[in-house]
Order: C-alpha cells, then structure tokens, then sequence
C-alpha cells in the first residue's frame, strides 16, 4: 500500500494477518505493547519473532514467557483465548536467542535464510537507554545493532517495510519548532563539525584496548566519561540521544542511499522512522495505567509518595513532551502500513510522536494531580499512620540549584573535612560517604539538568498527515482502537485517574 492511500482500523488490522513480523526490544515497556496490540487485533498475523538475548533456545524462551506472554498486560488477549492462550502463543510468537550487537543478530545461517525468505515487516526497538552508559556498549546496541538489523533486511527477499524506533531528543537540546527531519550523514549540533560515525567506532576499539588491562570499575567509568565527552564535543547533551542519532544516519546510509556498496532493500520496502518524546503509561488498552521502568517524570510522582524529596529541578511553568505508550504503538502500526510496499525514497518518513505541539502539558499539570491524589488519597506508613503530603520547592535553574547545593550540603562538608583533620581522620568515612552522595547528584544534575529544562517544541505535521489520512470504520468503536491523536487527551485527567495509579501500582508496589 502506498502513503497515499486512504488509511483506517480496518485496513491497518488486515494489513497484519498473514504477515511475519521480526521486533527486537520486545521484552521492553514498548514492544510488549506491539506484541499485544498485533496478537489481539489480528490472531490471524503469521508469525511473530522476537529477538532476546539468551544464552540457548530454552532461555529465550523462558524470557519471552516470563517478561511478555505472561505478564498482566496480555490479560485481555489470555481471557479471548481461554484454555487455548498458551497454544495460540506457541503458534504465533518464535523466541529467537540472539542480540543485536553481533553479526547476523547472532543467529545461525539456516535461521537467519528462514527469516530473510520469509519476513515481511521489521521492528528495531532495541536500544539502550542510559543518559550516561558505556559509549562501546551504547554504540553496539544503538549503532552497531542498527546496521546488523538492516544486513539482514537486504537479505530479505519479500520485505515490505522496516520501521526503526529513535527518541525525538535524538535531534539535541534545540529551542523551537524541531522538524521531522532525516538526519544527515556527517550533521552534527555544534556548527563546523562533522559527524563520523565509522570513526567513533574505531575510536572506541582503540579506548577499549587501551583500558583492557584496567579493572572492571576503572573501565566502565572511562567507557561512561568517553560517552559523554564525545556527545558533548559534537553538540549533544548524553550518550543515549548522541548515539540514537548516529543509529538514524547508519538507517539511512544502508538502506537508502545509492552511495551505500551494497543495494537497498531487496524486497523495495518502506523505511519509517518513528520518534516518540517521553513514553508514559496506557491510556487505555489494554490496561490502563500499566507501564514498565521509571520516566524522568516520575522521579516527581515517587517523590511525592514517599514524602522523601523535598526539592525538585525543573519549572513547573515549561511543557513536558508526554506521550502514552499505547498512542505510539498505535501510530507505528499507522505509518507502518502507510509506508508498506514504498519504493524509491530518499530518505526515511520521520514521525514525531509528541504531544507538546498540538495539546502541550506543563509540569505544573503534572505537579497538581500528584497534590490532589495524595490529599485525596494519602500514603499510609508501616504503622498505619497517615504520611502527610508536604509542599515541594522547585529551582527553576540549574544555578539556584548549585547554590542550594553548595549552602545546604557543600560547605557543611568542608567544615566536616576540617574537623576530620583536626581529629586525625575520626570521621573519614562518614565524610567520604557524604563526599561521594554530594559528587553523585551534582552528576545527575549535570547529566539531566539539560533534560529537565528542555524548551523546544517537537513538530508534527507528518503524523498530522496521517492522522487525516485515517478515515472512519464501518464500526465506530474501531476508530478508538489506533488513535494516536494528543488532543484528545485530557492530561490532568489521565495523570490523576490513570497514569499516577500506574506509577504507584507498578513502580512502587
């Protein structure tokens, strides 16, 4: 089907039956949501492998029972089938053992010439998502683990379309409108620069022998700080979005552009990459509220549950760029249909899944449902005593904060450091202790400060386009099931009666 076509639940549910369908990073927050989607709109899909790292056959899946098939989001689709669930998953998902950071996924020859006659849609949504982690690891999986996925996409004879998840922030801390746009080969943020990805990965093999000899800490925190230095030298503010975006240009350069020494895809399949802002809970199906790992955003829900955190950084006057994980599930399979089949581009179709364009939400919306469900519903301690919500005080600059810092906590600790001396090292490892939880959030303020104050605005007009294109069904409930349409949210209802619940039931527990 081309883009131009007319798009609509119908046709997006017959799109998938019949189909075989790889996805890696299925075992987390997102792709457990597309499993389930595809598994309970089309049971007639044909197959569906996911690729876990496993160490045999039997581990994998262990792994994919364990933390996809059998976890509560699965519940709807468990209860159709009834007695028949587990023979439907037998029948549907393959657990592939493997990674993405090795050549042909790690996979052996018979397996991967199986997958490469007989996929038709690919979903990369692996990826490693630590602001500061190993920069050899975050390039394997984010860098390495795109170009692995698409040898295999060349290979693969009848593929309609491989669709690539990155994050919005990929494009940097820019203010204003940030388009959807293709990320060039060589752009980089800090004007003059250009971006060679092939060089960074032969200067992280050369780091890498260099501290092979080095203890385990010693490495990982050259590997940690060697991230950084190099997201920083070239614009970007973290490792994971300065790698996401070298993940892009590695997409493009492989499947897309005649340069390339080797064809694109065999199968002349759409290329879609799809950037959502920060994923939070389901809004509505299958389970709403249900979510996976903590958002930067939740740090503030927790904090006010726990009663623990007095202060916060952020301005509760700026727009967080929120997006429930069941409207990007939904759009992915939209634009994952719109661009089936869709031979001859330039350059992938980039979508922005946002919500501060069309209905933006400030922190301050956030702020107010968490005061207003633990007043309403306040935490209870051990004892059954009732834990008091208390107000927070927000630093609206990363200076005030440092100031704060440095009153509160940094001069009390040179006073202790004095005395330590004077008494002859009595209190050296309560000051080291403190020393090092002092050093360790100011390290958490420098890596995600730029985060918590990010003042741009993710356009979106390529998914407004296909949201027009999406028609009514014949049956108006169907319309609700892909909708993916950030206006039609009400945020201060879905923080207080949804995604504030989740956060509590799922995170917290």
């Amino acid at each position: 089907m081309m883009a131009s076509d007319r798009l609509d639940a119908e046709r997006i549910i017959e799109y998938f039956k019949g189909k075989s369908i790889l996805i890696t990073g299925a075992t987390g927050f997102l792709g457990k949501i597309l499993v389930e989607k595809i598994l309970r709109v089309q049971p007639d899909v044909k197959k569906i492998y996911l690729l876990v790292r496993a160490i045999d056959q039997a581990s994998a899946n262990q792994r994919v029972q364990s933390e996809v098939t059998e976890t509560e989001l699965f519940s709807v689709v468990k209860e159709k089938h009834g007695k028949g669930f587990s023979r439907f998953i037998e029948e549907k998902v393959v657990a592939l053992a493997g990674d993405i950071i090795y050549d042909d996924l790690g996979l052996d020859p018979p397996l991967l010439q199986h997958l490469a006659d007989n996929l038709d849609v690919i979903v990369n949504g692996a990826a490693t998502t630590n602001f500061y982690g190993r920069y050899d690891v975050s390039l394997d999986v984010n860098v390495l683990g795109v170009k692995h996925l698409c040898q295999l996409a060349k290979k693969c004879r009848g593929l309609k379309v491989f669709l690539h998840v990155s994050t919005a922030y990929a494009g940097g801390e820019q203010e204003g409108l940030i388009q959807e746009r293709a990320f060039e080969e060589g752009w980089a943020l800090r004007e003059g620069m250009h971006l060679d990805v092939d060089a960074e990965l032969r200067l992280v093999a050369d780091v890498r022998r260099e501290v092979e000899d080095d203890d385990d800490k010693a490495r990982r925190k050259a590997m940690k700080e060697l991230g950084l230095a190099r997201a920083r030298h070239f614009g970007w503010s973290n490792t994971y979005v300065f790698t996401k975006a070298m993940g892009e240009m590695v997409l493009s350069r492989m499947l897309l552009q005649s340069s390339s020494p080797a064809p694109a895809i065999t199968g002349a399949g759409g290329v879609v990459v799809v950037r959502p802002s920060i994923i939070t809970s389901i809004q509505r199906d299958p389970v709403p509220g249900w979510m996976q790992g903590t958002r930067t955003i939740d740090t503030l829900i927790i904090g006010y549950a726990k009663q623990n955190l007095s202060c916060f950084l952020g301005d509760l006057d700026l727009v967080m760029d929120v997006i429930p994980g069941d409207m990007v599930v939904n759009a992915m399979m939209a634009a994952a249909v719109a661009h089936s089949g869709e031979a001859g581009q330039e350059r992938p179709a980039v979508y922005h899944v946002s919500s501060s364009l069309r209905n933006p939400a400030a922190y301050s919306v956030l702020y107010e449902a968490g005061r207003r469900h633990f007043t309403e519903k306040p935490r209870v301690g051990k004892r059954g005593e009732v834990i008091p919500t208390k107000e927070m005080h927000f630093f609206k600059t990363i200076a005030s904060f440092q100031v704060y810092m440095l009153v509160k906590y940094r001069l009390p600790l040179e006073i202790l450091h004095l005395v330590n001396l004077l008494l002859c090292g009595l209190f050296s490892r309560l000051y080291s202790n403190l020393a090092r939880q002092y050093r360790y959030v100011m390290h958490l303020v420098d890596v995600y400060g730029p985060f918590a104050f990010f003042k741009g605005c993710f356009d979106d007009i390529n998914l407004e386009r296909l949201r027009q294109r999406m028609g009514k069904s014949r049956n108006p409930q169907d319309d609700e099931m892909f909708n993916f349409d950030p206006k039609t949210i009400d945020w201060e209802d879905y923080f207080y009666r949804i995604h504030i619940p989740g956060v509590l039931k799922y995170i917290l527990k």
